[in-house]
């Protein structure tokens, strides 16, 4: 069974209800009202949620403010863009803070478990590796490899038990409320030389099988699990929850520690060893008095266990001194999470934050009055402009003479942060790449917040950022087990002991190192999911390492350099020649470049813009194959999964080049324009209207050769007209082109004057390009028609001063009346804001190369589920380039993939109902129009658009969603509903399509069909009209390709030629009959159908068309009589109108599907 985008079940109730609710006003009929000052309270009602200015009585706007009122104000001119964003913080800390009840619950919790755990029972001595002692199916929290280990043990109650970590500080936020809870292991347990060969983690381990073997028994405790703190399985934790769904809201989290002191933190120095070779190797060393090599994050991890009540002791301190610590840690730990950057292995965790804030506050790098934004602020900025993988930090003062130095620390590990004790790196498991990776997002944040055109609140704060949709491209390593013979491969013994193991953490920093050095300039950053904490029962054994979720990768390209196909190596005589070899293997070869150069290069196949966005797929596979034995099939690569959804023809093509040529062809035909002679006015300008020309065609137009025994020419029009048996020929798509004409006092003031004249000069530009330039052009009154390199280009002629014509008329009194209409309106929009939007969009695809690519995969989904009617083309433009001018708070999109799904979240997530989406072209707005806007909008709220788009030069009206989705569009109250409604539909869908298509793209064990979110639910409508395939022009770009193709009257070889006979063109009987279906039956049914190759159309029946009506002669098209009594009424007669469909299409319909009665009324 294929999962679709939305359950069908619950769809189709969905689509019932909601155009009931839209049909249904108070029995009126669609001719009722119209929306004017009466239907005022209906709209409202309609919209009751969005924001309206606040009406305040004289006395209480002009009242003086108080001196509390005053400060505060005065905080938030200081400190913030505005009060609006010192309130929403206030709220987001209310929001995360911990309720006075959970508390109390916590409280009551620890308190049953440290009762509880006094009451452990002594056990027998046994050896180490002895667990029989240890009954009731409980297993340890240790993979014992090896499984040889010296020493005793027993069970005894612990010396202590206290609450550490964040919790006690008040620093514990929500969601995932976790309480750390230190289980002091009594010291006859422990051996001083336990620290050595993974012994004492072992005994730890013993030690919380045995907690959860006694606490197994009591029905105060609620479920137990085991896991690891950040993924480090040498600390095992127990995790305890209360019984009860009331209470399982937090999670107890049982550390097992050392008694203070037990163990001298000098031994644990990042220099030396604690783990000997010839105990985890099990072979004996042939050389005597061999130097052991430094286990440094095995000595962090047990020196972690020994310090986490100093620590405590320590934030206490730099809590008491600063009221806003606590809130500042907890903006801190929300930003953390927004980026998935506090959990799992090597994480940036809440302790480290904590533990930064008071670096700086004791280094009075901050001031301790700051407020909580402040220290947030201020913590960003630390991060972004520090490096502390070149330069480590310390929060020791006066370390001992054992303390390492920071040059010793950095010997060893990436990032170096040290403790107060200054023996502990609290960043030994963090790698300079996820160090990096938080730079960057520090960095953005702080471009973004203090950018007063950016929402920083809920951009920074409040928006999630997985790495599928903040990296460029995402790879994964599959078959973890494979990564056992990259250590091999690497030599990487030593590492795996310090790791004790863990393959995975082990070979993790030299993959990360490799990738670098072989993508170089390709990429902006490269980083790492952080392996999840492993959670598992506790009558289960540890699970391996190998049956972790894969491990991801993401990659920030620069599109300048990653699409290169050439890599380029030094000089044959460099000494650096050997080893670029080494990096590249055989593909590494000499080569002789324009310049004369003769240098060491490698050359990635790719020929399309596809293809190139590739190339750093082919260097991945290449180097993991050559350096760490990883094969390709182990690594699958997410980057260009979603191409094939917009292939154009049998190459792997997504239409740039395709695109290309259409602008190349118009730029040709715009000059010979320009040059034309003969013309009783000169052009004043020529501009592209059409999607094509700004590389945003779904299926960009390709150059046709024609088949002529495929078409008859028609002696009056001299057109090439398709045979009747022949199938549907190929869709010609005209291409607009608006062609100003200078103003003359002898244009005429008369609006049928003007089409005239106009029509004049569609006759006179077409003869001039056949006597000039041989072009095939058929002239008509509104357009130009022009056969040029395989393109059909239409041409329309356009006057500056038509609009202004079409708004003024004559009174009865002869007064000059001038009124905005329709007609003028439509006329703007196809020869002045059409144009203006192709250039300016034109002029984005330069410098995203991508743009198109992403608007492409965007109108594809809009197409494939049937809203094509409900957000247009240039609307769906509009909103993929706010991705790019405004990509707060990620980076503009480096790949389709990705812009499609920031396009997706866009439009699920965006407030539509309270917000304007502002679409600042060519960087023309400044932060005072977006205010303008912003209070326009809300004051204007109710008369604009349902989706309100705002640009440079519409900062009022929105003309760009004036037509659909809009509520200026609707002329009663229930069609104001309905346009409501329809814009739901596509949030609700865009939801779920981002929900499937991540869990898709991200998830490598499920059945990879990418094009499950282009497949619409067609459970939810009423009727399915299904298609002829043959007459369905655009089969081929169907979601699912056909399974027979018909021949389309093309011939696949050969260039067009200049002067051939002119196709039928914009031929779509597909839109033909979908428009005379909604002219003829408009006001009984929706229709939907995907323009790109859809073979069926839905149909919606409208709920209130179905009430019966009085008896009316003039109402009686496709009605039929019902008599009650002695009343007549009329309703639908859905037996003729379903006959009507087949009527109206005979030829085209190949089926009508009634799939439910729900007109009985």
């Amino acid at each position: 069974m294929i999962y679709q985008p939305t359950a069908n079940e619950n769809m189709k109730g969905d689509i019932e209800e909601q155009m009931e609710q839209s049909e249904s006003s108070h029995g009126e009929e669609d001719d009722g009202p119209t929306i004017a000052k009466r239907a005022k309270p209906e709209v409202v009602k309609e919209m009751e949620g969005i924001l309206r200015p606040v009406k305040l009585s004289r006395g209480e706007l002009y009242k003086p403010p108080t001196a509390e009122e005053l400060n505060q104000l005065k905080e938030a001119e200081s400190l913030f863009h505005c009060s609006l964003l010192k309130m929403q913080m206030e709220e987001l800390l209310k929001e995360v803070a911990l309720s006075v009840r959970r508390k109390q619950q916590i409280d009551s919790f620890v308190q049953n478990v440290t009762e509880l755990l006094k009451t452990v029972p002594q056990t027998p001595v046994v050896e180490l590796s002895d667990l029989s002692w240890l009954s009731g199916g409980v297993k340890v929290p240790f993979l014992l490899v090896p499984k040889a280990a010296k020493g005793k043990f027993h069970m005894a109650p612990p010396i202590s038990v206290n609450i550490i970590g964040s919790y006690p500080l008040g620093t514990c936020t929500k969601p995932g409320i976790s309480v750390d809870v230190a289980v002091t292991i009594p010291a006859d347990v422990l051996h001083p030389k336990d620290a050595l060969n993974q012994r004492y983690p072992r005994k730890r381990a013993l030690y919380l099988a045995g907690l959860a073997h006694h606490l197994s028994s009591s029905s105060a405790i609620g479920t137990m699990q085991y896991s690891c703190l950040h993924g480090n399985r040498l600390r095992p934790l127990l995790l305890l929850s209360p019984p009860g769904k009331e209470n399982s809201g937090f999670t107890l989290r049982l550390h097992a520690c050392p008694p203070p002191g037990f163990f001298k933190p000098s031994r644990f120095h990042p220099q030396r060893n604690n783990v000997r070779t010839e105990w985890y190797t099990g072979l004996r060393s042939s050389q005597t008095g061999a130097v052991e090599p430094p286990t440094p994050h095995y000595n962090s991890s047990v020196l972690g266990d020994m310090l986490p009540a100093a620590h405590l002791q320590f934030l206490a301190a730099v809590h008491s001194q600063c009221s806003a610590f606590t809130d500042g840690v907890a903006l801190l730990k929300v930003w953390l999470r927004q980026r998935q950057l506090d959990q799992g292995a090597g994480c940036f965790s809440g302790f480290l934050g904590s533990m930064l804030l008071a670096y700086l506050l004791t280094s009075h790098r901050v001031s301790s009055t700051m407020t909580a934004y402040q220290l947030l602020r201020n913590s960003l900025h630390f991060l972004a402009s520090n490096n502390l993988t070149e330069n480590g930090i310390s929060l020791a003062r006066d370390p001992d003479s054992t303390a390492p130095s920071l040059a010793e620390f950095h010997s060893v590990f990436q990032v170096v942060f040290v403790d107060p004790s200054g023996h502990l790196n609290m960043c030994a498991d963090m790698t300079a790449c996820t160090y990096k990776w938080v730079q960057h997002e520090a960095a953005q944040s702080l471009q973004f917040w203090d950018d007063p055109t950016v929402d920083g609140f809920h951009a920074l704060l409040m928006t999630p950022k997985p790495m599928i949709r903040t990296a460029d491209h995402v790879f994964q390593l599959c078959g973890l087990a494979q990564l056992q013979a990259s250590c091999k491969k690497l030599n990487l013994l030593n590492e795996l002991m310090d790791h004790s193991g863990n393959y995975i953490l082990t070979v993790l920093p030299f993959i990360l190192s490799l990738l670098q050095r072989g993508l170089g300039e390709r990429v902006r950053l490269l980083t790492h999911s952080l392996l999840p904490d492993p959670e598992w029962s506790v009558e289960s054994e540890a699970p391996k390492h190998k049956v972790q979720p894969h491990l991801s990768f993401g990659l920030l390209l620069n599109p300048e350099q990653a699409v290169s196909v050439l890599e380029r190596g030094p000089p044959a005589d460099s000494a650096k020649a050997a080893e670029f070899r080494q990096l590249w293997g055989s593909l590494s070869e000499l080569r002789r470049f324009q310049d004369g150069a003769i240098t060491e290069a490698v050359v990635w196949e790719g020929e399309t813009s596809c293809q190139k966005r590739l190339v750093p797929h082919q260097v991945i596979k290449h180097l993991l194959q050559l350096h760490a034995d990883i094969p390709e099939s182990c690594v699958r690569y997410v980057g260009g999964m979603l191409d094939s959804v917009i292939k154009v023809g049998e190459v792997c093509s997504t239409g740039e080049e395709e695109s290309l040529k259409v602008v190349q062809s118009y730029d040709d035909l715009s000059r010979k324009l320009w040059r034309l002679e003969g013309l009783p006015l000169s052009i004043t300008s020529v501009q592209g209207a059409h999607s094509a020309l700004r590389y945003t065609q779904v299926f960009p137009p390709v150059p046709v050769k024609l088949d002529y025994t495929f078409f008859h020419r028609d002696k009056t029009s001299k057109c090439l007209v398709p045979l009747e048996d022949k199938p549907c020929p190929v869709y010609i798509t005209p291409i607009k082109v608006i062609c100003h004409m200078e103003g003359s006092g002898k244009w005429p003031h008369d609006r049928v004057a003007i089409r005239h004249i106009k029509a004049a000069f569609h006759i006179s530009l077409g003869e001039l390009l056949t006597q000039q330039h041989h072009y095939t052009c058929q002239p008509s009154a509104t357009h130009l028609d022009v056969w040029k390199d395989g393109f059909a280009f239409r041409i329309q002629v356009a006057y500056h001063r038509e609009p202004q014509v079409l708004r003024e008329s004559l009174s009865p009194e002869g007064l000059l009346i001038v009124r905005d209409n329709e007609e003028a309106q439509a006329l703007e929009m196809a020869t002045i804001h059409q144009p203006f939007l192709t250039s300016t969009l034109h002029g984005l695809q330069q410098l995203h190369p991508c743009f198109g690519a992403v608007c492409r995969l965007a109108k594809r989904w809009l197409g494939a589920q049937l809203f094509s009617d409900v957000i247009s083309e240039d609307t769906a433009d509009l909103l993929v380039a706010s991705l790019f001018l405004q990509p707060a708070p990620f980076t503009p999109p480096g790949s389709p993939q990705v812009g499609f799904l920031r396009f997706l979240h866009l439009v699920s997530c965006f407030d539509w109902r309270n917000n304007p989406l502002v679409v600042n072209l060519n960087g023309q707005l400044t932060a005072a129009d977006y205010t303008e806007i912003k209070n326009d909008f809300i004051a204007s709220r109710e008369s604009l658009p349902v989706m309100f788009i705002a640009t440079p030069k519409d900062k009022k009206v929105s003309f760009w969603t004036k037509l659909s989705p809009s509520v200026q569009r609707a002329r009663t109250i229930s069609q104001l509903k309905l346009k409501v409604k329809m814009l739901q539909r596509v949030v609700l869908v865009a939801a779920e399509s981002l929900k499937v298509l991540e869990h898709q793209l991200m998830d490598a064990s499920q059945i990879q069909d990418i094009r499950v979110v282009m497949r619409p639910p067609l459970d939810a409508y009423d009727v399915l009209i299904h298609l002829q395939p043959r007459q369905v022009p655009l089969l081929n770009h169907a979601v699912d390709k056909p399974h027979v193709t018909f021949s389309r009257g093309v011939l696949n070889v050969g260039v067009p030629k200049t002067g051939q006979a002119m196709p039928v063109v914009d031929f779509s009987p597909v839109a033909c009959y979908l428009a005379e279906l909604r002219d003829a039956f408009g006001d009984l049914a929706v229709f939907f159908c995907d323009p790109y190759g859809g073979t069926v159309i839905a149909v919606l029946w409208k709920p209130k068309a179905f009430h019966p009506v009085p008896f009316k002669t003039s109402q009686m098209v496709a009605r039929r009589v019902e008599v009650t009594g002695e009343e007549a009424h009329t309703v639908p007669n859905v037996e003729a109108i379903l006959e009507d469909f087949r009527i109206m299409g005979q030829g085209l319909v190949k089926s009508v599907d009634l799939r439910t009665e729900r007109w009985v009324v």
